[in-house]
C-alpha cells in the first residue's frame, strides 16, 4: 500500500514538473508577442515606418498563431505532447532570431509569421497534458496556474524589456528570447515523458483538422467561442500593443515609467488566474462569473478612455487629463477581472472528453487568437482615424457583444 502511494506521489510530482516545463514555453510565447508594446516606437523608427502601420502589420503573428491551432491540436491528439512541444520550441528559436535580424517591415513580418506558427501550441501543450491526466476540478485550478506562469512573460516584457531596449536596443529582446527558448527546450526534453498519445486518433490529418472546426462550431461551444474571440484580444491588444503608446503618448510617461505601469498590470494578470481558479473551486457558477468579470472589464476600459484629454472625466474634473495613477489602478483591476479567462478552458474540458481534449481546447485557443489578430489589425485603423481613446471604446464594445452572445448560447 505504501509503495503504491509512493509511486502515485512520484507520478504526480513528475506530472507537475512536466507541466511547469511546458508552462515556461507559454511564458516565452507571451514574452515574444508583447515585445512591440514597449518598443513599437523605436522599431518603427528603425524601419522608417509609421507606428500605426507597424502595429497593424504585427497582427500577422496572431493570424498565423490562430491558423496553426487546427493542425497543432490535431497533432497533439495524434502524436502526443512532447514531440509537438519540442518541434514548436525549435521553430520559436528560429522565429526569434529572424525577428531580431529583420531589416525592414517585410522581413520583420516574416519573423512574426514564423513566431506565430511556432508559439501556437505553447499554451495548448500544458493544457492538453493537464486535461488528459487530471480531474475537472483539478484541471480548473491548474489551467489558472499555467496561465499565471505564462503571463510572467508579459512581466518580463514590461520594465525589464524597457531597460534592455534603452541599453541595447529592441533587437536584444529577441536575442534573449531565443536563448530562453533553448533553455526551455532542454527542460521539456528532460522532464516531459515520451508517451504515446492517449486515445490516439489514426484518422487522416485533414479529417482531424476538420474535427477541430466541427467541435468549435458545435452548438455547446458557440457561446464559449464568442466570448473567447474578444476576451484574450482585450488583454493582448492592451498589454501587447497599445498599453505602452497610451501611457507614453496620452499620459506623457517615459519608457521605464510606462514599463513599470504595465508591469503592475502584468502582476495582476499573473495573480488573477490562480485567484479565479480558487474562487471557481469554492463557489462555482462559471457562466455568471465569466459574464460579470468581462462586463467589469468593458466598464473599466470606458473609464480609462474617459480620462483622456477632452474626454468626459477630464472635463468633469477640470484637468487636461486624469493622472497616470488613475490608469495604473484601472489596469490592475482590468488584469484581475479579465483573469476569468481560464474558466473558458474549464467549461470546454467538461464538454469534451479526454479523446477530444486537444481538439476542443485548440478550438477555443483558435478563437482566442483569431479574435486577437482581428482586433489588433482593426484597432490599428481605429487608432489612425480616431485616436487611442477610441481604441479603448472599441474594445469595450466588442466585449459587450461577446458577453451577450455568450449568455444567449449558454
Amino acid at each position: 500500500m505504501d509503495g503504491k502511494a509512493d509511486d502515485a506521489g512520484i507520478n504526480i510530482r513528475a506530472l507537475i514538473f512536466a507541466l511547469l516545463a511546458l508552462a515556461c514555453g507559454h511564458m516565452l510565447s507571451t514574452l515574444l508577442r508583447t515585445i512591440p508594446a514597449i518598443s513599437l516606437d523605436v522599431m518603427a523608427a528603425d524601419f522608417a515606418t509609421a507606428p500605426q502601420t507597424l502595429a497593424s502589420l504585427t497582427s500577422v503573428y496572431h493570424f498565423a498563431f490562430a491558423a496553426s491551432q487546427i493542425p497543432v491540436g490535431a497533432a497533439m491528439d495524434r502524436f502526443g505532447v512532447r514531440p509537438v512541444s519540442l518541434s514548436l520550441l525549435a521553430g520559436t528559436i528560429v522565429g526569434a532570431l529572424a525577428s531580431g535580424l529583420a531589416t525592414g517591415p517585410e522581413s520583420f513580418v516574416f519573423g512574426q509569421f514564423l513566431l506565430g506558427v511556432a508559439t501556437s501550441g505553447m499554451l495548448m501543450c500544458p493544457m492538453t497534458l493537464a486535461a488528459k491526466q487530471m480531474s475537472a476540478a483539478r484541471f480548473g485550478l491548474w489551467s489558472g496556474i499555467i496561465l499565471s506562469i505564462g503571463n510572467i512573460g508579459m512581466l518580463l516584457s514590461a520594465s525589464p524589456l524597457a531597460f534592455v531596449v534603452e541599453l541595447w536596443g529592441w533587437r536584444a529582446g529577441f536575442w534573449i528570447s531565443a536563448g530562453f527558448g533553448a533553455v526551455v527546450a532542454v527542460a521539456v526534453f528532460a522532464l516531459v515523458p515520451n508517451q504515446p498519445a492517449a486515445h490516439a486518433d489514426n484518422s487522416s490529418p485533414l479529417s482531424q483538422m476538420a474535427e477541430v472546426l466541427r467541435i468549435g462550431l458545435s452548438r455547446p461551444l458557440r457561446g464559449l467561442i464568442a466570448l473567447a474571440l474578444v476576451s484574450l484580444a482585450a488583454t493582448l491588444v492592451l498589454r501587447g500593443l497599445w498599453g505602452g503608446p497610451w501611457l507614453m503618448e496620452i499620459k506623457a510617461l517615459g519608457r521605464i515609467e510606462a514599463g513599470n505601469a504595465l508591469g503592475l498590470f502584468t502582476l495582476a494578470l499573473i495573480a488573477g488566474p490562480v485567484l479565479v481558479g480558487i474562487l471557481d473551486r469554492t463557489i462555482g457558477h462559471r457562466r455568471e462569473l465569466l459574464a460579470a468579470a468581462h462586463s467589469l472589464v468593458a466598464l473599466l476600459l470606458v473609464l480609462m478612455a474617459a480620462g483622456a484629454p477632452h474626454y468626459p472625466l477630464s472635463e468633469l474634473f477640470g484637468v487636461t487629463a486624469l493622472p497616470p495613477l488613475f490608469d495604473g489602478v484601472l489596469l490592475v483591476l482590468i488584469g484581475l477581472a479579465i483573469s476569468a479567462q481560464p474558466l473558458l478552458f474549464g467549461m470546454t474540458q467538461q464538454l469534451a472528453g479526454a479523446q477530444n481534449a486537444g481538439k476542443a481546447l485548440s478550438a477555443i485557443n483558435l478563437a482566442f487568437f483569431l479574435g486577437t489578430a482581428l482586433m489588433q489589425s482593426t484597432t490599428g485603423v481605429v487608432a489612425t482615424i480616431f485616436g487611442l481613446p477610441a481604441v479603448l471604446l472599441f474594445m469595450a464594445a466588442t466585449l459587450i457583444v461577446g458577453i451577450i452572445v455568450f449568455l444567449i448560447y449558454t
